[in-house]
């Protein structure tokens, strides 16, 4: 290897590195900010369950132990701190990458770069505003008044278990919303296209069924709305497969 390789290397070692303390850094500066906003945030994502049980008097939330209420909202702080430092984490990325690619690579992934951060918030609102609402509702379906012959049965959840099912919920389909990213690329990539996405269609819908499954609380309604959207996607990779295709021939064409 010559010095001047050797130099390139560690240049871009260096680059590296700095892209990813400053990541590091935005993300503890939203920390900081995210954890003096942690109960207000906290009560917004209570606020679908409010919703259904503002009518009714002495209903709250529980926790358990000395330090839930605490480790609860440095969990939220950590989990809002990486939404809020997602974008900027990936304008680092792009600004490490872009240097080394040429002007028809740059215009061909600056997409992808946006369009992840935003797939990812549409994920997150589809479960806030759609999601939630419908799963709480049917977990409070299971409730019992008291009468003569059986005691109540109430929802008192704790804190702790709340924020979990929410975060894994948001993440969940944040993630399963980057599909068309994903797809995308690998048909960049020339990897597949979509003849092959469209003869791959069952295999595709089996494997999303059973990812919902897993991701989401075990109700039909909530597996249901994760499925839909990532099969719609789905459809709407294989419709944006076919655009880059036909875009590639009129280039391919004209020169």
């Amino acid at each position: 290897m010559t010095d001047n390789a050797k130099q390139d290397i560690f240049f871009h070692l260096r680059e590296l590195r700095q892209r990813m303390l400053i990541a590091l850094a935005l993300f503890f500066f939203a920390f900081i900010a995210a954890f003096f906003f942690a109960k207000p945030v906290f009560n917004f994502l209570m606020r679908p369950l409010t919703r259904l049980l503002e009518d009714q008097a002495g209903r709250g939330m529980i926790y358990t132990a000395m330090q839930e209420q605490f480790l609860t909202e440095i969990k939220l702080a950590m989990f809002t701190a990486l939404l809020i430092a997602l974008p900027l984490m990936c304008t680092q990325l792009w600004l490490f990458v872009a240097p080394g690619l040429y002007k028809n690579e740059k215009s061909a992934i600056w997409p992808f770069m946006i369009a992840t951060p935003i797939l990812f918030y549409l994920g997150a609102s589809f479960v806030y505003f759609i999601v939630l609402p419908v799963a709480w509702k049917f977990f409070l379906g299971f409730e019992q008044a008291k009468d003569t012959a059986h005691l109540a049965i109430r929802l008192e959840p704790k804190v702790g278990e709340y924020l979990s099912l929410v975060m894994r919920l948001v993440l969940a389909f944040g993630v399963c919303f980057e599909l068309p990213v994903l797809l995308m690329l690998l048909v960049k990539a020339g990897i597949t296209n979509a003849e092959a996405l469209r003869k791959k269609r069952r295999y595709a819908i089996l494997i999303v069924v059973i990812v919902a499954a897993v991701l989401t609380p075990p109700d039909p309604l909530s597996q249901i709305a994760l499925a839909l959207p990532i099969i719609l996607l789905y459809e709407m990779s294989i419709w944006g497969a076919v655009l880059m295709a036909k875009a590639a021939r009129r280039k391919q064409r004209a020169s």
